[in-house]
């Protein structure tokens, strides 16, 4: 019967559960990662997440008393040098459980549990991108006086073009003016002529009509 049960026992007796989970708490803060079922897992969970707490609190207190669970110097040495100062920041939820296939044997679930924050694919991926912060229209600002320093550089090179290129241009234009004040001339001369001509005619009229009389 259920009466009473509040967490689940792993079909063990207390000593043979306790030692149990010391063990595979050492295993966990050794690798960082280990492989059993979802039942013990989250049985896991609840025995050394406190121990995890317990040791952001260096002292001697708190490591005899993370001793008397591990019952293991190594792992209490790597939980307070190591592990200590990568959750340092972290208000719980040390550990992570990812399910995997079932056993071949009795098919029972099987997980993977972890520490969250030795886990490098995952941290890479769920690093947010900076925002750029920037105040309000600094950027305009900016782009405004790239243009307008733009706009100036380039009606200076527009005035040197134009300084450098004025003689040539006066050339030209006396070229062309004298080019059209010959053509002019010339063709004011054959007019003139043609003005000439008739009065010559009209003269020599005049004296064959005197010859005549």
């Amino acid at each position: 019967m259920r009466h009473g049960k509040k967490f689940n026992h792993l079909s063990r007796t207390a000593p043979h559960r306790r030692a149990m989970l010391s063990n595979m708490a050492s295993s966990l803060i050794q690798h960082k990662r280990i492989t059993t079922t979802v039942a013990k897992a989250k049985a896991l969970r609840k025995y050394v997440e406190p121990l995890i707490t317990k040791s952001k609190d260096d002292t001697t207190h708190s490591r005899r008393v993370v001793f008397s669970y591990l019952q293991d110097k190594d792992s209490v040495t790597t939980l307070f040098n190591e592990i200590a100062e990568k959750v340092a920041t972290r208000p719980g939820g040390y550990t992570r459980i990812i399910k995997t296939n079932n056993r071949l044997g009795d098919n029972a679930d099987m997980c993977i549990i972890e520490l969250v924050d030795y886990n490098e694919l995952l941290l890479a991926d769920a690093k947010p991108e900076k925002k750029a912060t920037r105040r309000r229209g600094g950027k305009k600002k900016t782009e405004d006086k790239a243009v307008e320093a733009a706009t100036t550089e380039s009606v200076v090179e527009d005035a040197v073009v134009v300084e450098e290129a004025t003689p040539e241009v006066e050339e030209v234009v006396e070229a062309a003016v004298e080019e059209t004040t010959e053509a002019v001339t010339e063709e004011e001369a054959p007019t003139a002529a043609a003005d000439e001509a008739p009065e010559a005619s009209a003269d020599d009229k005049e004296e064959d009509k005197k010859d005549g009389e």
